[in-house]
């Protein structure tokens, strides 16, 4: 039901129907994979942005520049929901073809939760990679000037018998979304997550919005924010510098209400994405053989005192996936409150 009602403020938007449907069905998995902060909380903003004029509902996606394994995809100002599964299409194919393929993207939005295109390589037995750079909400190791974004980085591996590893992480110790969430609670944030207008760690929820910014990974030197800093740089420079996007502070907002960067040095937000196919390396049943040795390996470790057991990446999404398919998706209050608005504007039942 969700999913359909995502699906139909897509189509009211302009999308062609599996364009829509591709759409909903990124931010529903998000929701489903306990990543409320990339899920249907972030629809209104979506809808913000074309009301604003800054997404095309019917773009014109295409490779303009490529050799045997690399390209480069315009996404023509589409939604990063849509141009996202397009280019890592692209990707898939050169590497069906020589092994691996890579694709940088320009002139795209944001394309919800890096895991989702990543994970698309294991329908076809390959290796994916997924980052995207973002709006600068984050200061760089001692910068009070935002110059990044949380600009995360999702590796999907497939194994045998044991579910496939999948890494998902933002280069910040948080997702800018669960700032948002937060706020929404009139809740605080942890300790490590921003730091205020004038550099002091803070755990206002608000802080941002008042001059503030995030902190990379590591939050401060002595916990290695400068490693986190080089992290949110590498996804900047392979998203943005190598596909004509913008970079660092030009990067354009997700919020709508928000100015877009003076003297634009790209087109849009970019995305970099990579598939690989495993027997390029070596015999794919010899290397899934052993990915269910590495995962069994490290599922079985010892757990320090107070942990119940070690986990694998890609573990908690996949047993809360299991959850919520049984149980549902949980919607704080400010969520349904924007979806009711949704349905009004767009006179679609928020349920049938």
């Amino acid at each position: 039901m969700l999913k359909q009602f995502i699906a139909r403020i897509f189509l009211k938007m302009g999308c062609p129907e599996d364009q829509a449907d591709k759409a909903a069905d990124t931010l529903v998995t998000a929701d489903l994979r306990g990543i409320d902060s990339h899920g249907v909380a972030r629809l209104s903003g979506y809808v913000q942005l074309w009301e604003a004029g800054r997404v095309n509902t019917t773009p014109d996606i295409k490779v303009v520049h490529e050799t045997p394994s690399t390209a480069v995809v315009d996404g023509d100002s589409g939604l990063g929901l849509v141009v996202a599964p397009a280019a890592i299409k692209v990707a898939l194919n050169k590497a069906g073809s020589t092994g691996t393929g890579w694709v940088a993207v320009k002139n795209s939005n944001h394309y919800g939760i890096a895991g989702y295109h990543a994970m698309e390589a294991l329908k076809h037995d390959m290796i994916g990679i997924a980052m995207t750079n973002a709006s600068s909400l984050v200061a760089p190791a001692f910068s009070l000037e935002r110059m990044l974004g949380t600009n995360p980085i999702a590796v999907a591996i497939p194994a045998d018998r044991e579910p496939p590893f999948v890494a998902d992480f933002a280069t910040t110790p948080a997702a800018y979304g669960k700032v948002e969430i937060q706020m929404r609670k009139q809740a605080s944030v942890p300790a490590g997550w921003i730091q205020d207008a004038a550099g002091n760690p803070t755990t206002d929820a608000f802080a941002v919005k008042k001059g503030g910014a995030m902190l990379p990974l590591g939050s401060d030197r002595e916990h290695g924010s400068h490693k986190g800093y080089c992290l949110g740089a590498i996804v900047d420079i392979f998203s943005a510098v190598l596909s004509g996007a913008n970079y660092g502070p030009w990067a354009p907002p997700f919020l709508s209400y928000l100015p877009l960067p003076d003297n634009p040095v790209g087109k849009g937000i970019g995305h970099f994405f990579g598939a690989m196919r495993i027997d390029a390396f070596r015999p794919a049943p010899e290397f899934k053989l052993h990915m269910d040795k590495w995962i069994s390996r490290f599922r079985n470790a010892k757990p320090a005192n107070g942990h119940a057991r070690v986990l694998v990446p890609g573990d908690p999404e996949r047993e809360m996936t299991i959850e919520r398919m049984q149980s549902g998706i949980p919607l704080i209050e400010p969520v349904v409150k924007d979806l009711q608005q949704l349905a009004q504007k767009f006179s679609i039942p928020l349920a049938d």
